[in-house]
This record gives structure tokens, C-alpha cells and sequence, in this order.
């Protein structure tokens, strides 16, 4: 089950990520760049325009402030195999949502997240244990966002606090 959770986990991120915010690249520009994305992990493409859809929804719920959720139905059927049930879908777009869906029900799909610093917007997998992992890495966007927090923290001037029990003059 632990390789079919890291299978699914790999697909749904891949197709998360075909949207590049830091390099500016979509992988779902044009149908081509689409089929090819797809081709690559040996599934079949279907409409780019699906794919747009299923990718805002996606990213939607995974917490991309910049994508919107749009209804979206896609067939899948369970086949039995000789190592059990398995939910099948004909195109790319099926497969990933079919893995989605998997990770919904194991309790696993919360832990896919956006990255919010607004330069990146990575999707990434929280291994934490409490699932509490904020950036899509401390190395580059955790990291400057904690520094950018430390110097606009050192740097604002105190604010004077009134202290009414006080009534001596101030020092100088």
C-alpha cells in the first residue's frame, strides 16, 4: 500500500506542478506540452482544457489562493485483479483524480499543500508528523520568509508605552 501511496502522492504533485509560478512555465500552455506531460508518464491526455480545470480545482483545494475550484466529473471504473479491486480511468486526467480520491480516503489528501510564498506556490507533500510544515522548502522560501520577518521585526522602532505610574521626566 506505502508504494501505491507514494505513486499517487508522485502523480498528483507532478500534475499540481505543471504550473511553474517561480520559473513562469505551464506544462498545460498548449495541447501539445500537455500531451507530451502525459505521454511521459504513459497515460492519455484528453482535452487540455480539462486539464486546466482539474488542475485549478486541485490546486484550489490544496490551498493555491490564485486557483478556483470548478465542478468536474470524470469516469472511472473498478476492475478486479488478480492482486484485488482497482479503480481504473482512461485518461490522465482520470488517473489523477482517481489518485486524489485515494489519497482523500486514506486521510492522506490534507497533506498536500501550496507553498504561500506568492513567488512560488510549489505543491509539496507534508511528511511531518504533525502536519504542520508551512513552505515547500525551509532551504529557499521558508528560509527567506523567516528572514524577511527577523529584519522588518528588528528594524521597526519600538512604540513608546505610556506608563501612567510614572511621573518623572524622561532621561537626556
Amino acid at each position: 500500500m506505502r508504494s501505491t501511496l507514494e505513486a499517487d502522492v508522485t502523480l498528483v504533485l507532478d500534475f499540481l506542478n505543471t504550473l511553474d509560478v517561480d520559473d513562469g512555465t505551464d506544462e498545460l500552455e498548449t495541447a501539445d506540452s500537455w500531451r507530451a506531460w502525459a505521454s511521459a508518464r504513459s497515460l492519455r491526455a484528453g482535452t487540455v482544457r480539462e486539464a486546466r480545470t482539474a488542475r485549478s480545482s486541485l490546486r484550489s483545494l490544496v490551498g493555491d489562493p490564485m486557483a478556483s475550484a470548478a465542478p468536474l466529473s470524470e469516469p472511472v471504473r473498478i476492475e478486479v485483479r488478480a492482486d484485488g479491486p482497482a479503480l481504473v480511468a482512461d485518461t490522465a486526467v482520470g488517473a489523477i483524480l482517481t489518485a486524489a480520491a485515494r489519497l482523500s480516503l486514506l486521510g492522506d489528501f490534507g497533506r498536500l499543500k501550496i507553498c504561500p510564498a506568492d513567488d512560488c506556490r510549489w505543491a509539496f507533500y507534508d511528511r511531518s508528523r504533525n502536519r504542520s510544515r508551512s513552505w515547500c522548502s525551509m532551504s529557499s522560501c521558508g528560509n527567506r520568509e523567516k528572514a524577511r520577518a527577523w529584519r522588518q521585526r528588528t528594524t521597526t522602532p519600538p512604540t513608546p508605552v505610556d506608563n501612567p505610574g510614572d511621573n518623572s521626566p524622561p532621561c537626556g
